[in-house]
């Protein structure tokens, strides 16, 4: 005869352990990806720091073998960005061990000017002519979207740890304490403080 069997056969599953497991798990995998050192595979152009997205992916990958990214479409025109009059903003999505972060980035051009659908002027205070010069901002190119797009992704890649100092502007990684603070992120360069006459904008 096969006994039957109740629930009081099985013992209650602690679904606090589990989580708490999982939580800590997740702490060691920031620390790990915040103290990795990426300063030989980082790039400097225009005054800013940028990491290669193949060398950022393929560094997360080692950590989060199941990780997977998705890039945000807009749902009206099924293009991989949002765009009005401001500007042309990306989006993106990394998910990892149950965790999700999205990020995004505005489309920009060498000056670090918002780019647009469409090509606009800007005009700048020259002084050493005392007058107000013309600037030119291109129309974005796929090109830049795309370029934008991996840029997001690298960012995205930053909220788990990865490359997260450079962004706060750090020179190495620090090593993590169990009672360490946070710490603001911030740009990796910040700009020259300077003090400027204010910019019209004029679209075209």
């Amino acid at each position: 005869n096969q006994k039957t069997m109740s629930s009081e056969d099985f013992a209650p599953i602690d679904f606090t352990e589990i989580e708490s497991t999982q939580e800590k798990e997740q702490q060691d995998k920031f620390q790990q990806l915040y103290q990795l050192n990426l300063n030989d595979k980082v790039e400097n152009k225009n005054g800013l720091t940028y990491l290669s997205w193949a060398n950022a992916w393929a560094a997360f990958k080692m950590v989060y073998p199941n990780a997977t990214y998705r890039i945000i479409k807009n749902p009206q025109t099924n293009l991989p960005y949002f765009a009005d009059e401001t500007g042309i903003m990306v989006y993106t999505e990394i998910t990892a061990d149950h965790q999700t972060y999205e990020m995004w980035l505005p489309v920009m051009d060498a000056s670090n000017k918002a780019m647009k659908l469409k090509a606009y002027t800007y005009q700048v205070w020259d002084k050493t002519n005392r007058k107000y010069v013309e600037r030119k901002v291109e129309a974005a190119s796929m090109f830049d979207i795309n370029k934008t797009v991996m840029r997001s992704l690298v960012k995205n890649l930053a909220m788990f740890g990865l490359g997260l100092y450079i962004f706060a502007g750090e020179d190495m990684p620090e090593t993590v304490s169990d009672d360490a603070t946070q710490t603001p992120v911030q740009d990796v360069v910040k700009p020259r403080s300077r003090t400027r006459k204010p910019q019209q904008q004029v679209d075209r």
